[in-house]
């Protein structure tokens, strides 16, 4: 069995993305992961679909041009969005972190009631709102945009009172619908997940998107014959298109001692 020594391409619009490689990393030791943080045009939350969607697309083509074996779009404003149309045009499978998320939190919820939080961008997309309606039983959603928290995540802050000030306003409606699980539907929000545990309450299940998506792409790696060969040194790789000492020291923060050679890249 020779194996793929290809790497997993994740890509993010920043550092978000490093909560779903984490748990990659994880449960996938073997296998060499290149990340792409695209911090130079952060955020994607706000921006128009049809420019998220090209931001996706040209990030996924850098990945596979640089060997990708398998694509994690490890954001929800791109998986939202994109998901679609480069699973159809890419040469190799694309996983998006929605899905995964929504059907955790449909196991979890002993009442039925989830709630989401998101980017504008996301929660205007109607996606997760879309996909609850593939799900094995019936659920009643309550879906709220949480502008800001990311730009807290990407400055590094996630426990000062102005953040705690902001999750008491921005959670407010998901506190009323009395949700019992809350899906972090922008894989910045784990980074905030004690902030947000704090207002929720501790009856209020937090899912993450990240195991789940880690799992979906262990299936898929093994269903395809894309598992790296073994006893694999796997190298992790890292590309920013914004500030690399700053990726660096926060990458260091959120990942772990994984994030040492970073990369800048810039667009053209």
């Amino acid at each position: 069995m020779r194996g793929d020594p290809r790497p997993i391409g994740v890509f993010d619009s920043g550092l978000g993305g490093l909560t779903v490689l984490r748990s990659l990393i994880d449960l996938l030791p073997d296998e060499p992961m290149c990340y792409f943080g695209d911090t130079g045009r952060f955020p994607y939350g706000p921006k128009p679909h049809d420019v998220v969607r090209a931001h996706a697309r040209q990030i996924a083509d850098l990945l596979v041009a640089r060997g990708a074996k398998l694509l994690v779009i490890a954001c929800n404003s791109a998986t939202s969005v994109a998901l679609e149309e480069l699973a159809q045009r890419l040469p190799v499978p694309v996983v998006g972190v929605i899905e995964p998320g929504l059907r955790a939190a449909a196991r979890a919820t002993r009442s039925g009631r989830i709630g989401v939080i998101g980017t504008v961008g996301t929660i205007a997309s109607g996606a997760y709102q879309r996909h609850a309606g593939s799900l094995d039983r019936t659920v009643d959603l309550t879906c709220a945009a949480c502008p800001g928290f990311v730009e807290f995540v990407e400055a590094g802050d996630v426990h000062s009172d102005q953040v705690h000030v902001l999750a008491e306003r921005l959670l407010a409606p998901v506190r009323a619908a009395h949700v019992d699980t809350l899906v972090l539907g922008c894989t910045h929000y784990p980074l905030l997940a004690r902030t947000i545990a704090d207002v929720m309450g501790r009856d209020v299940v937090l899912v993450s998107s990240a195991d789940e998506t880690a799992f979906r792409v262990r299936d898929l790696v093994l269903a395809h014959g894309l598992a790296a060969p073994p006893g694999t040194e796997a190298r992790h790789t890292f590309v920013t298109s914004g500030d690399v000492a700053t990726f660096r020291s926060l990458g260091v923060r959120f990942l772990g001692p994984e994030v040492a050679d970073v990369e800048s890249w810039a667009w053209t």
